[in-house]
């Protein structure tokens, strides 16, 4: 008998079958009034949360003048990152004195402490063209170059080569580019066509034409046998 009950079941018009299928828990539609008061909810909402925001942060700028001086905020701009060294490879420098002659500054390897124009040289170089077309060649195994005064210190195994053949060594030495000169207060030795002179200094003027031995002084002068 239960299978014939099922039979008809089946068998019966659709719309009893849905009637028979019906949601085991009913769905609540929400009231006219209901929608309302949600409605009015979010346009409250809309309109309070950005006035409470700008009330917080007019409230974080004030703070301070309403706690007094000694809690003012302030922002300060903190410290400008500067590189401690500009390093150069192979640096290379050019200009001319005040006579128009040109001068090139080569080094293996040129930095730049900080903001100034001052270039700390490893192995510096220095070739200087004169007006005759004899030249000038300069080294040391250090040395600092001062761009704008056109100076150049250098130390360690110094040695001024002039395009006669006249050699000067010495330890440390000043060369101001621009006039074409150069000082030292260390012993110096200098060899050339005229012989040996050993000294405690040396001054070069007028790019080697004339040349002063400085302190106590020894030469052994070389002259032709006739």
């Amino acid at each position: 008998m239960s299978e014939k009950v099922h039979r008809a079941d089946f068998a019966a018009p659709l719309h009893d079958r849905r009637r028979v299928l019906m949601p085991s828990r009913a769905r609540e539609v929400p009231s006219a009034s209901s929608i309302h008061r949600r409605h009015r909810f979010v346009q409250a909402m809309k309109f309070l949360l950005p006035l409470g925001a700008a009330g917080l942060l007019a409230l974080l700028l004030l703070w301070p003048e309403l706690e007094g001086r000694d809690g003012r905020l302030s922002f300060r701009r903190g410290p400008a990152l500067v590189p401690e060294a500009l390093q150069l490879v192979a640096p290379r420098f050019q200009g001319i004195d005040e006579l128009g002659r040109p001068y090139t500054i080569t080094a293996r390897i040129g930095r730049q402490v900080g903001q100034e124009e001052v270039m700390l040289l490893d192995q510096p170089r220095a070739d200087i063209l004169l007006n005759d077309g004899a030249w000038v060649y300069i080294e040391a195994n250090n040395g600092r170059y001062d761009k704008p005064a056109q100076h150049l210190d250098l130390d360690g195994d110094v040695r001024i080569f002039h395009d006669n053949g006249m050699l000067f060594r010495t330890e440390a030495a000043a060369v101001q580019i621009d006039q074409g000169s150069a000082d030292g207060d260390r012993p110096t030795q200098a060899q050339g066509s005229f012989g040996t002179i050993e000294s405690e200094g040396f001054q070069l003027r007028d790019r080697g034409a004339v040349m002063i031995f400085t302190g106590k002084a020894h030469a052994v002068l070389e002259g032709r046998q006739r």
